[in-house]
Formats: structure tokens, sequence, C-alpha cells
């Protein structure tokens, strides 16, 4: 190892512990020009690459130390890590095993084997029963026969009950008769408290949204015409309750005129994903036909087994049927939504062929793909991101690909937009103007992860479907970390 060499990888640890991942990065892959015999060099840009989400391009690194060095421990935790952090279980597993093979005192290593184990398990359990589910959990909840507990003292849900379509169901269908603004905020003004929905109110709001997302199609088509109108466009919130409220105290509530649309991932990693979840689905009860959520890659069963929003659940609410009921509904939330028929709102990106359309978009048939697989349009919609150099290439967190400027002009032209707006990536700004103007991202969680140290951002657009950017820096919250729910293998 060189003198300088090693003095770039002592920086690169001190930009790491100080959450400066770009730099840290960029210190790392300096070393490894001057030495690439280091394994050392790797695994710590491994490390790197898990805090800044590029976990393909993290299992890379480690693959790479391991190469160099065989008996080099930590490459082996942190490609199971990354492994683990894109539903790679199996491999995870793998890496686990030979990381207590070598260091069997490691009480840390064992307890993320035995957990791993215990996932791949429950994973392979769902698999062998999912032939034979039976109904949906929206369909066997008798909610109708649930009382709300005397001790709860805020604000009360009227509740109608209908009759099912299908006539061997015996439970009937809760629509809320009197959802309003008032109930939203003396909500909001208990979630800040730290209190909770009976869990009666919880799954008639669940319900009655998925109905809402149930009448939506795939691509929602939502035009700006009159002069007093507004659409805001969000992105990822991440389970950052106070920054979403800090979002409505600057920008303004939704309302009629007022439309807002949140760009997926509402959910996982920030720990009051379900609060976020509860008023986000109530102002879609409220303004049906002018609040708009689209899925993003977090809404998935996957991601929150992992990421934290299926321990909230249970938690928070004590039943599993919370968390089944929230996975339902995620399913059925719209894919993508286009703005004055100009802008192509979706989570991740384009594709990997030049032939998709705004009527391939408009055909998928997201009913028959509840848990999105690893490949096909649902899944690229989701998890795709944007790259400088032209064409498509392997994606750095290891799953779909990146696309180029050159896709995104084909695309845009193709089907006569002015740009793709989509989310699913830190931008230390809030937003980003990439492609020649042609791909936007919005990232609405400042502060990400209370780590990141960027702003948060949301796009306003009227009838002249110019694009208004603003930006907000991340509010104080309650002392509870990030990830207080998730998994212990994410730590």
């Amino acid at each position: 190892m060189t003198q300088e060499a090693n003095k770039l990888k002592d920086e690169g640890n001190k930009a790491l512990m100080a959450s400066r991942f770009d730099e840290a990065v960029e210190l790392y892959t300096k070393a490894i020009a001057l030495d690439p015999t280091q394994a050392v060099f790797f695994s710590n840009r491994a490390q790197a690459h898990i805090k800044n989400e590029a976990y393909g391009l993290a299992i890379n690194d480690a693959t790479e130390a391991i190469k160099l060095d065989a008996g080099y421990i930590k490459a082996y935790y942190r490609r199971a890590i990354a492994s683990t952090a894109i539903i790679k279980h199996h491999d995870a597993l793998e890496d686990f095993k030979r990381v207590v093979e070598k260091a069997p005192n490691d009480a840390g290593a064992k307890k993320k084997l035995e957990e791993c184990k215990k996932i791949v398990r429950r994973l392979a359990f769902e698999k062998a029963i999912e032939v034979d589910a039976g109904p949906a959990v929206s369909e066997t909840l008798d909610v109708e026969g649930m009382k709300v507990d005397n001790t709860y003292d805020g604000p009360e849900l009227e509740i109608e009950y209908v009759e099912r379509e299908d006539p061997k169901l015996k439970t009937r269908r809760p629509v809320i008769k009197n959802m309003s603004e008032d109930f939203i905020s003396q909500t909001i003004e208990r979630f800040k408290q730290g209190k909770r929905l009976p869990r009666k109110y919880l799954y008639a709001i669940v319900m009655h949204a998925l109905e809402c997302f149930k009448n939506e199609p795939t691509m929602v088509e939502v035009p700006v015409e009159a002069d007093d109108e507004q659409l805001t466009v969000c992105g990822d919130t991440h389970g950052q309750f106070f920054d979403l409220l800090e979002i409505f105290r600057k920008n303004g509530l939704p309302s009629n005129k007022h439309m807002y649309l949140f760009n997926g991932d509402f959910v996982d990693r920030g720990s009051w994903s379900t609060e976020i979840a509860v008023v986000l689905y109530c102002y879609k009860i409220l303004y049906p036909g002018r609040f708009f959520l689209n899925r993003g890659n977090h809404e998935t069963d996957s991601m929150n087994k992992v990421y934290g929003f299926e321990g909230e659940c249970k938690a928070k609410y004590t039943s599993d049927s919370v968390f089944a009921l929230f996975s339902e509904s995620f399913s059925a939330l719209p894919l993508a939504t286009l703005v004055g028929s100009k802008y192509l709102v979706l989570h991740g990106g384009l594709f990997s062929n030049d032939d998709v359309t705004l009527d391939d978009i408009r055909n998928v048939d997201r009913f028959a793909q509840k848990q999105p697989g690893q490949e096909g349009l649902i899944m690229e919609m989701l998890w795709t991101d944007p790259q400088d150099e032209a064409g498509r290439g392997p994606s750095k967190r290891g799953v779909g690909i990146q696309f180029g400027p050159d896709v995104t002009e084909r695309f845009c032209e193709k089907n006569g937009l002015n740009a793709v707006i989509r989310s699913h990536e830190v931008r230390m700004g809030g937003y980003s103007k990439e492609h020649n103007g042609k791909l936007i991202t919005v990232f609405s969680a400042p502060n990400y992860c209370d780590s990141q140290g960027n702003e948060g951002a949301y796009i306003n657009i009227k009838n002249d479907l110019q694009l208004q950017f603003n930006t907000f820096s991340a509010v104080p919250h309650p002392d509870v970390k990030p990830m207080a729910y998730a998994s212990n293998l994410m730590f």
C-alpha cells in the first residue's frame, strides 16, 4: 500500500464517518487508482455505496475485495448487507454464513445470520401458501362489528356499510360519510402527540381509499386548466411525517383548487410511515378526484419487511391485519400520472427498450402482479435510474437498469411530452434537472434518514404548465431515530 493511497483511504474514512458519502466514494476511488491491490479500499468504498443506496455497486466492490483477499470478513459482511437491501436474501444468507464461519465469536454476525435464516424461511412459507391465499384481507375484516375503545378522545367518523358484490362474502364494506378537513387536522394533532387512531377507523380509512385506487386507471390523467388551479408534485417522503407537514405549512393544504400528487415511497425508513399513509389516504377520500398517489418501489411487501413499515404497523397497531390491509392498498395504487398531457410522473424512470408508449402504460394490468418481480414494465417504472452516459447500463442499485439522455429524448418525442418527472433518489438541492431538461427528479424527504443533509423539494404546476420548483429544509421531530422499526439486518 503506497503512502499516498493510504492517506486517501484515511480521508475517505473521515468523510464516511461524517456522512459525506459521495466524497468518500471519490477518495476511495482515487486510492484504488493508485493501488488496486488493496481489498480494504474496495470494501470501504462498498460501505460508502451502501450509504448512498447504490447496492449493486456495493456488491461489485465487496466481490472485488473478496477476490483480492478471500479471508476479508468485512467484505462478506458488506456484500450481505447490500444483498439484503435489494431483497436478495439467499445471497445474503450465504455471505452471513461465511462471516460466522470466519468469525465464530462475532455475536452480531450470528444474530444477523439467524435473522436472515428466519426471513428466508418465512418467504419460502409465504410462497408455498400464496396459491391458496383465499380472499383478500379487505373482504374478511368485519369492521362493522368492531368497537371504538371508550378511551379514544379524538374526532369521530361516520361510517356506512354497503353490501359486497360477491354474495359469498359475509362482511359489509365500510364507506366513510363525513371525512373532513377538521377530522384530518385533529388527527394530525393526535399523531404529533404520539397518539393513534382506533383500529376500526384505521381499517375504514384504508378500505375506503383502496376502493378509490381500484377505480383509477394505471395511468391517471390530470388536466390543469383553470386559472386558479394548481397541482403540487411531491417526491419520496419516507415516513418523515413532520417534514410532510412542513410542505403543507409552506405550500398550502390540499383542496379542490389545490391538487397534490405524491410520487411514491411514502413509507419505510422514517419512523412515522403509518401517520403519513393515514393522512394521505384521508385526503384521497376527501378529494378523490383532486388528490393523487403513485406507487413507489417501497410500496411493496419485500421492501416493507426490511425497511420498517411492517414492523411499524405491528408495533403501533398490534395487529398483522393492519400491514396486510395496507399491502393490499399499495398493490392497487396507480403507477403513473400524466399531467396536462405534457408531463409523465412516475416513481423510478424509463424502460429497457424504446418501444414503450403511454398506451403501453395505460394497458398495464397492475392488479395481476401484486408484488412486482425483478423484470417487466412495473419493475422498471418503480426502480430505474438515470445516467449521464447515452444508452442504457446496469443499475447501480442492482435492480433494473439505468437510462441515458438519448433514451429520455426519444421517449418524450415519441409521446409528445415536455419532460418526465420522477423521484426515487436523493438530490442534495431537493431536485435536479437532467437529460437536457427532459428529466426532472424531485425528492421530498429533507435531511434524509437524519443523515444526508439534503434539502427537500416540491414542484407546483399551474395551467401554463410551467414547473415552479420550491425547496424546504428539515424540521425538528420527536426523538425517534429513522429505521426504528426496520429489520435488524439493516444495522
